[in-house]
């Protein structure tokens, strides 16, 4: 019993060293810039790697050693065994995922203003990523399930006897797996992408996360909008960056009739030379609308994307308002009044002829 004591200890600090070894390999291969893994790779796979080991203490040191002989213990630590090998390797599987993605995802940056091919990548690989995790610990959760007897007793015994409650959960199941499927439509066709600029239920805001069931909106005014992915495969939405990310921003100007559009167009023109904000593409006045009060002017003026054009539009509106006021106020809206003065009427003759 002492020589299977001490080799029980030989062992465990053997794997103890290797483990410690491994460990400090991946570090050293982390904190290199020019390797692909990730600067915290050891930390990421910590855990898989003590699973790992402790499948391999139980499969060499407790059951080929002999140290259980009792058929009943076998059993049970070699299922235990093959669950912490399939933990361990289904968590490898996923770390490596990732380490692919962001080593694919690398080239691209989606900080630049002309980001989107960058923000196509994201969202396809992003989607996928999630796909393909799913994937990998659904068929690892099945594997597992196998190594327990009467699995397939159990399945067929709840198959023929789940009635209306199979039927309740078949139609949740299809509602969740159409939100499943419907993610991976957005991730093919891509009718939006990271950092697109939407209108979705009123609100303006950016396309913040992309999940596999869920899009996460981030309003301008910081607040965030939860949708399930179905909203952008089943209802329309506007979509300002879906080709290209300039825009035109439009600026409703209502005035009297008598102002002078040339001035105000010469004075457009000298706004959006003196600022950043116009990206020199497109520059117009046109009146779009007449009342019996008043006339519509509709200033166009292109931006490099959402938020510059929003920028602009505040800076057009408040400056030829300005200029409308210090040049010609009386071209302001205006309420016309005309009012005639009625003539006396003539009086008769006061000599009229006495009967």
């Amino acid at each position: 019993m002492g020589d299977t004591t001490r080799n029980i200890l030989i062992f465990l600090v053997a794997l103890l060293v290797l483990y410690f070894l491994v460990h400090f390999l991946l570090k050293k291969l982390g904190k290199d810039p020019a390797n692909i893994l990730p600067h915290n790779i050891a930390s990421r796979l910590k855990v898989p790697m003590i699973v790992l080991f402790l499948a391999v203490a139980i499969q060499a040191g407790l059951i080929n050693r002999e140290i259980i002989t009792d058929e009943n213990q076998i059993d049970l630590f070699q299922q235990i065994r093959s669950i912490l090998l399939i933990f361990s390797f289904t968590w490898f599987i996923v770390v490596a995922i990732r380490i692919a993605k962001n080593q694919f995802l690398k080239q691209f940056d989606v900080n630049t203003a002309n980001n989107l091919r960058a923000r196509k990548f994201y969202t396809q690989f992003n989607i996928i990523e999630r796909i393909a995790i799913f994937v990998v610990v659904l068929f690892a959760l099945g594997i597992a399930l196998l190594t327990f007897d009467g699995v397939e007793e159990i399945g067929v015994s709840i198959l023929t006897s789940a009635g209306i409650a199979g039927i309740v959960l078949g139609l949740s199941a299809q509602k969740v797996f159409g939100t499943i499927f419907a993610g991976i439509q957005i991730a093919i066709a891509q009718p939006i992408r990271i950092d697109d600029v939407v209108i979705v239920e009123g609100e303006w805001g950016r396309i913040e996360e992309i999940k596999l069931t869920y899009v996460v909106v981030q309003i301008w005014d910081k607040r965030r909008l939860v949708l399930p992915t179905t909203y952008f495969i089943e209802t329309p939405f506007q979509n300002w960056t879906r080709n290209s990310s300039d825009i035109l921003g439009t600026v409703y100007i209502y005035t009297d009739f008598d102002l002078p559009i040339d001035k105000l167009r010469e004075e457009q023109t000298r706004l959006l030379n003196a600022t950043d904000l116009w990206d020199r593409k497109v520059d117009v006045i046109q009146v779009t609308d007449l009342t019996e009060k008043t006339m519509e002017l509709r200033a166009l003026m292109s931006a490099k994307d959402a938020p510059t054009a929003w920028d602009l539009r505040v800076y057009a509106r408040e400056n030829l308002l300005k200029f409308i006021q210090e040049n010609f106020p009386d071209s302001l809206p205006r309420t016309r009044l005309e009012v005639k003065e009625e003539r006396p009427r003539q009086e008769g003759p006061s000599n009229l002829p006495q009967k």
